[in-house]
């Protein structure tokens, strides 16, 4: 057995690859970092200084390595999902947030600036992890924000990521997304939401989405848009006069979404793209 942390990178490196995952250099580094204790950069100094690793910590890094090439999310493993500005806590039955999606908050991040008002009201309906709420409620601390969710196995971590950000800005709200918080109609200034949108015959092909992420966060019906159906008529009941609405989708799906909100009555539909140059969220404005 590799006895070294260079010997147990390459190793890893080597497992990894063989079994096609993508990223197997950082992939190694994370799973090793996360059995030592320590951060890329740190692992990246003991490969260089030939640092030893002891006899538990090798089984552990080599059974860290088999899980993820058995294709297991490096994020199940590690237990953490980076986000923004946040390390979110993820597992079993949670959505694992993605980067793309770093850029879907930025948008709503942005909108609940531009608002005029003292305390303006953001919700995030179908929050999961938690990801874009927790990160309107720490970047935009004077806003209120809600997050909404109605998945049991997701809302056990949603309430440990708010928890452990301390926002105290932040409502949890565990509800269905097409009738949540009826108590705020008319009174939120921006609605955002990553909702399933996969159509229900487009099987994912990483096995890490395939297997892993729950089927309730993915699929969205025939054509993946029935949820964002009922977000549109449910983001006209809660948003004010001139509020904004802030849709992550597929990138093949931008103009379908526009011509979905125009037609029920929303303005200014406009479609942004992520940094890779896709598609990614629709605005418009009520």
């Amino acid at each position: 057995m590799p006895r070294t942390v260079a010997e147990l990178r390459a190793e890893a490196v080597r497992v990894l690859a063989a079994a096609h995952i993508p990223t197997p250099e950082v992939d190694a580094e994370l799973l090793l970092g996360h059995v030592l204790g320590l951060s890329r950069g740190q692992i990246q100094a003991k490969v260089a200084t030939g640092a030893g690793v002891d006899a538990e910590q090798r089984v552990q890094v080599v059974e860290a390595i088999e899980r993820r090439a058995a294709r297991e999310p490096l994020q199940h493993i590690t237990g953490r999902a980076p986000f923004r500005m946040l390390e979110l806590a993820v597992g079993p039955g949670v959505f694992v947030p993605r980067p793309e999606t770093e850029t879907v908050a930025q948008i709503a991040i942005d909108a609940l600036w531009a608002v005029a008002t003292p305390q303006p009201v953001g919700i995030d309906l179908g929050t999961g992890s938690g990801a874009i709420a927790i990160a309107l409620a720490t970047e935009a601390p004077h806003a209120q924000v809600v997050a909404v969710e109605n998945s049991p196995q997701a809302f056990t971590w949603t309430k440990q990521n708010v928890r452990e950000s301390g926002a105290d800005n932040l409502r949890l709200v565990f509800a269905d997304l097409a009738v949540a918080v009826p108590e705020l109609d008319g009174l939120v200034d921006v609605v955002v939401s990553n909702p399933p949108y996969i159509p229900a015959a487009a099987v994912p092909r990483d096995p890490e989405v395939r297997l892993y992420d729950p089927p309730a966060a993915l699929y969205g019906g025939e054509d993946g848009l029935d949820v964002v159906r009922a977000l549109s008529q449910r983001a006209l009941a809660l948003l004010r006069p001139g509020g904004t609405l802030v849709l992550e989708h597929g990138e093949l799906q931008g103009a379908e979404i526009r011509e979905l909100l125009t037609a029920d009555g929303w303005r200014a539909a406009a479609t942004s793209r992520d940094l890779l140059g896709r598609d990614r969220a629709t605005t418009a404005l009520r």
